[in-house]
């Protein structure tokens, strides 16, 4: 079963509550962090304590990824803060199997993430060690960016990867998904689906999950 995860990036931070709410109502089962430090991506988001803060509004799956550099030194304050999974950078990290290691010590989902332009290959050594893979479909550092139409054959490569590794590996797919291409991207293999503007944008959550939701594959009948 296909899930959606919201963006977090996209809400409205004057109404954080009322964004979670909106969104635990539409029925979207994770929200989707993601972590910025102006380095490692040109722009800067939120930490652990945002995270903290929100942790206590709801019960959702907190989905972090962290687009940050040396992400060792910051895994515990996420876990503590309330982050359920920790996706790292397979390109910001400088031993990524401790990395990794040390994400599933601390009882957290672990997940590494590939940019648009890395090499599907970078991962074959280490998919023994994940939990999740998470595919960027745009380049990192901002929200609202178009669909990399390049990347769906990455994401085809990927689940046909994973099946030959451990095939409970979770495939997350991030970076302008919205109704137009939610069909492609779920074709092609993606187990999480992450939106942001096609949930947030026009304040509408509940109809713009519902209009993703009828654009997945085997929806079509149902329209």
């Amino acid at each position: 079963m296909v899930k959606i995860s919201a963006s977090f990036l996209t809400a409205d931070f004057s109404d954080l509550k009322g964004q979670i709410d909106q969104v635990e109502k539409a029925g979207v089962e994770w929200l989707h962090l993601d972590v910025m430090d102006g380095h490692f991506v040109p722009n800067m988001s939120f930490g652990p304590m945002v995270i903290r803060s929100i942790r206590r509004l709801t019960k959702l799956y907190f989905d972090a990824h962290l687009m940050i550099s040396n992400p060792d030194d910051y895994l515990e304050a996420f876990r503590e803060a309330g982050a359920d999974g920790i996706t790292v950078h397979y390109e910001a990290s400088v031993n990524l199997s401790r990395t990794l290691a040390r994400i599933r010590e601390l009882g957290a989902r672990v997940g590494v993430c590939l940019n648009p332009s890395s090499p599907l290959s970078l991962l074959k050594d280490i998919l023994s060690e994940v939990d999740l893979v998470l595919i960027l479909t745009v380049n990192p550092g901002f929200g609202g960016q178009e669909f990399l139409s390049f990347t769906l054959r990455k994401i085809q490569e990927a689940a046909s990867l994973i099946k030959t590794v451990k095939e409970d590996i979770i495939l997350e797919v991030d970076g302008g998904i919205d109704a137009r291409n939610i069909h492609q991207v779920v074709s092609a293999g993606a187990d999480i689906v992450v939106a942001g503007a096609a949930i947030f944008n026009s304040g509408r959550i509940a109809d713009n999950v519902k209009l993703l939701r009828r654009n997945l594959p085997g929806m079509e009948r149902r329209k």
